[in-house]
């Protein structure tokens, strides 16, 4: 099922994209991903942020950079029934809160969260924006997949936040809400330095990763890992965006 309409709690519902030149990234992720932006609203209230659609369907956020040493990245934010009683938890296992609870107009709370083995990642409790209303078809969203360093605190974690657990899926580690894998958990990538903290990784689906690789660059982004074959599972490559933020995309076999 690609259309939502709303999602489990403890499901990954939305990411968003920060960015030093969100003007830059309307042009690159709409020629990639067939992609409009439409403004959340009048930038006194919003920040400038964005919503990308695809076919009329939410599927991603963008907006810029606000703070002096703010990274660009992508974030995962996690769908909760409640935002403040999941920071409650998420300060009982560890963690530390970057942005505390906060309404977003009447679209929904929001906090983020940090954890040494489990990233940093934004909770959200819906009220009009249920998150991304289009997931697992070509230009949507179809995975999030955690890099750290030690998975078993990263699932000790998580697992006190939102009750998530350690599943197998042909082989390949992922992440369990109940019976129902919701993401992936991996290592962090060979040679990445100490010092890296853990991180979500974005990931959408496309028909052709080779294609989609080979656009990127025409853009201006560029290829990290080339498309090639996860069994099982489908092509995957790592790319950037013109302003060297980090993604993937997923020709899916199943």
């Amino acid at each position: 099922m690609s259309e939502r309409t709303a999602y489990e709690p403890g499901t990954p519902s939305w990411v968003d994209l920060t960015t030093t030149d969100p003007g830059a990234a309307k042009a690159f992720y709409g020629g990639l991903f067939g992609w409009e932006a439409q403004d959340a609203g009048p930038a006194e209230e919003t920040g400038g942020y964005a919503m990308f659609t695809l076919r009329g369907k939410q599927v991603a956020g963008v907006g810029p950079v606000m703070a002096e040493g703010q990274p660009a990245t992508w974030s995962t934010y996690v769908s909760t029934d409640d935002v403040d009683a999941a920071v409650a938890r998420a300060r009982g296992a560890g963690g530390a809160v970057l942005v505390e609870p906060m309404d977003v107009t009447d679209a929904g709370r929001m906090a983020v969260v940090a954890h040494p083995a489990g990233g940093a990642v934004g909770f959200w409790q819906p009220r009009d924006h249920i998150g991304a209303e289009l997931v697992n078809e070509p230009g949507a969203l179809t995975w999030t997949q955690l890099h750290t360093s030690d998975k078993d605190g990263a699932l000790a974690f998580y697992g006190a936040v939102f009750g998530w657990t350690l599943g197998d899926w042909g082989g390949m580690p992922v992440i369990n809400l109940g019976d129902r894998g919701i993401g992936g958990i991996m290592d962090m990538p060979p040679g990445t330095p100490d010092e890296v903290p853990a991180f979500w990784m974005t990931i959408f689906a496309v028909d052709d990763a080779a294609a989609a690789a080979g656009k990127a660059g025409e853009l201006g982004g560029s290829v990290v890992v080339p498309p090639s074959e996860v069994p099982g599972v489908g092509r995957f490559a790592i790319l950037t965006d013109p302003q060297g933020v980090y993604f993937g995309v997923i020709a899916a076999t199943g």
